[in-house]
């Protein structure tokens, strides 16, 4: 018996997952987009995982530009993340325009300053997977490394922070 989209849907609510925030450098602008489907794969070499919306415009542009950059997002950052989240979003730059931001040395993809982290990568290769794909990125260079914080969590379809309060919104 097959299970129903909208109760596997509900489960997978349940799963506290960190939110990221991915960023693209192209010739014409800079895409972004918030991804919580991130992680681990391997530290020598390094990778990690993203999960992506097949057909979507930020795995379209990942994989002609073949670069981009990770930022872990702080519970500060709930807004950022919700503004990343939306359809129709304008330019990554356009959305930061109150938030610190650098260019990764090697993607030259944005990365905020007050992230926990930053990654900047490069496609190793997109894996089809159901109705999304597998970025499976080699890291490059970590250009933020905040060794403290508290992190932004999506849990049950809400942004919070590491207690499960709804997340400061700056």
């Amino acid at each position: 018996m097959p299970v129903d989209p909208a109760t596997f849907a509900e489960a997978l609510r349940q799963y506290a997952a960190g939110v990221c925030l991915l960023t693209v450098r192209d010739d014409i602008d800079d895409v972004g987009t918030t991804v919580t489907s991130v992680m681990s794969v391997s530290a020598q070499p390094p990778l990690v995982a993203v999960g992506l919306t097949a057909g979507g415009y930020p795995a379209e542009v990942l994989e002609e530009v073949g670069r981009c950059a990770l930022t872990v997002l702080a519970a500060e950052h709930a807004i950022v993340a919700s503004r990343f989240s939306s359809a129709g979003r304008p330019s990554a730059r356009h959305l930061l325009e109150s938030v610190p931001w650098q260019r990764a040395g090697d993607s030259e993809a944005i990365v905020l300053d007050s992230g926990l982290a930053a990654l900047d990568c490069r496609l190793e290769r997109l894996v089809g997977a159901g109705d999304h794909v597998l970025a499976l990125l080699e890291v490059t260079g970590v250009p933020v490394l905040a060794r403290g914080g508290a992190p932004l969590v999506r849990l049950r379809g809400r942004y919070v922070d590491e207690t499960g309060s709804l997340a400061g919104r700056a």
